[in-house]
Order: C-alpha cells, then structure tokens, then sequence
C-alpha cells in the first residue's frame, strides 16, 4: 500500500458554496481510494454562516482536518503561502473549494512522487463541467514530459493548478507562494523552472473543475493582462525567453485579452485551448 503521509491544501472564501465545498472535500478524503493523513483547509478572511458551520462539521467529521482561520482576506497566494508553512508533510496536494477530484487521484500521484523522487511538481490533467458533474464542457490538456512543460512554460501555464502534487521543502526553497493577481501558481513554476527543479504530468484525468458559462469570456480585460504580462516581463529579464518570443507572447495575450469583446474571447478559449 502507497504512503498516505501527505498533505492536501484548500483555501476557501466567503463567496464559495458550502455545498459545492463539502462535494470538493468529500473528493480528496472519504471518497479517495488513497486518502491523505492531513488536509489544511484555510479559511481566507470571514465567511457567511452557512460556510462556517460546514467547515466546522466537516472538521469534526473527519479527524485529520486542520483549519486555519484568517481574519481578513488576503487573496489566494497569500492563503496557500501560509498553508504551505502549515503543512506537516512534505508532500503536499493542491485542491480547490468547488471541484471534484477523481477517486484514484491520490493513489496515482502519489505512487509516482514515490517511485520518480527526482519529480518536484506532479500534475495532470483535467475536465470542466457546468452544473452537473457529468456536464463536461470541455479538457485542459497538457504536456507530461519535464522538457514538454518547460518549453511549454515559455508561452503558457504549464501545470493545471488544482492537479499538482509538489514538494514543500521545494517550494518553501524558492520563496514559496507569492502574490500575483490571478497568476499565483505560474509565477511558483516560473521560479521552479528557473531553480532547475524537475516537472512531470500524468496523461490521465485528475479533477473535474466547476466552471461558469462565462467563465472563458471572463479570462480578460487590462488587469488580467497586466498580471500576465508582468510574467512575461520576470521571463525576459531571467533570460527564459527571447526578445521575439516576449513580443509574440504579450501581443497575443494583448489581442485576446483586451482587444477581444467577451464572447468572442470565450469562443476562442473553447476552442483553441480546451478540448471536448
């Protein structure tokens, strides 16, 4: 049997559905074929009733959950920083508050974190459904080799979030999370990447990720395009990429996520960048 001495770490806010979130918790504990020994669920500033009480049943219900409770909201990078520090195992899982992890999710990751020690980062990939679990609207695929999702890198997200398994003495290694408005994680496996540290993804599906209708429409606008830009920015300077490749990458971040009207934009994303 696979060690179960890892941690699983969530970050949940006011604006999460307690439904939506005790389904997410459900995914990476009681309903896992490999559950963990802990799961640090951190609680981003003041939440509603209705959410409290099911944070707190839910820590009840199952022993090894540990809630950490913040008094103001400090953004998502500033939630999963703090969970990583308390985190007492050093391999930890990323979970979001709204999806739903595949049963033998754990049970994968885990026996390849154990059998590729040299693998500091673990992925996979996942589906997206609306309402229904079995309303899959599309698949986020990406590359599973080290130099696949290193050039990936240069151009886009190279990991999907909600599917990483990583090292914590890795991660605390080069600063850890660090505020950076919706691009928390890639900026993490850019400094990764820079560190020398190594990358895989698994071929198969690990989470099936809520998404609104509009969520591909939503993926746009000057602030949006500032953070990412700002990546590509730290990239060039590091010297990770070229002059021509920083142009090409901020002007087609630039005309899909400032010069595109929303549904357009959410057709484009459906269509050039998740599969059905």
């Amino acid at each position: 049997m696979t060690n179960n001495s890892f941690s699983v770490l969530m970050s949940v806010y006011k604006n999460d559905n307690p439904v939506h979130f005790r389904i997410a918790v459900e995914s990476v504990t009681i309903n896992q074929t490999l559950p963990p020994n802990e799961v640090v669920i951190v609680v981003d500033g003041p939440v509603p009733d209705e959410l409290t009480s099911t944070i707190k049943t839910l820590e009840n219900e199952i022993p090894y959950i540990k809630v950490h409770w913040l008094s103001h909201n400090g953004g998502l990078g500033n939630a999963l920083r703090i969970g990583v520090e308390i985190a007492s195992n050093e391999i930890i899982v990323r979970m979001d508050s709204d999806d739903v992890s595949t049963p033998d999710r754990f049970e994968k990751q885990i026996r390849y974190m154990t059998e590729h020690p040299e693998c500091d980062v673990l992925g996979g990939q996942i589906t997206e459904f609306v309402d229904d679990e079995t309303n899959i609207v599309g698949k986020r695929l990406v590359p599973c080799s080290h130099k696949e999702i290193f050039m990936w890198l240069k151009g886009r997200c190279p990991f999907n979030h909600v599917s990483v398994t990583m090292l914590r003495s890795r991660v605390l290694e080069i600063g850890n999370y660090m505020d950076w408005h919706f691009n928390e994680d890639y900026y993490l496996w850019i400094r990764m990447a820079e560190a020398g540290f190594k990358f895989a993804n698994l071929p198969d599906t690990l989470v099936n990720v809520r998404v609104g209708k509009d969520m591909y429409a939503r993926r746009g606008g000057w602030k949006y395009f500032k953070s990412e830009k700002g990546l590509q920015d730290y990239m060039l300077r590091k010297s990770m990429i070229s002059v021509p490749r920083y142009l090409y990458n901020v002007a087609g971040r630039f005309a899909i996520q400032v010069a595109m009207p929303n549904n357009v934009r959410g057709f484009v994303f459906q269509k050039l960048f998740r599969k059905k």
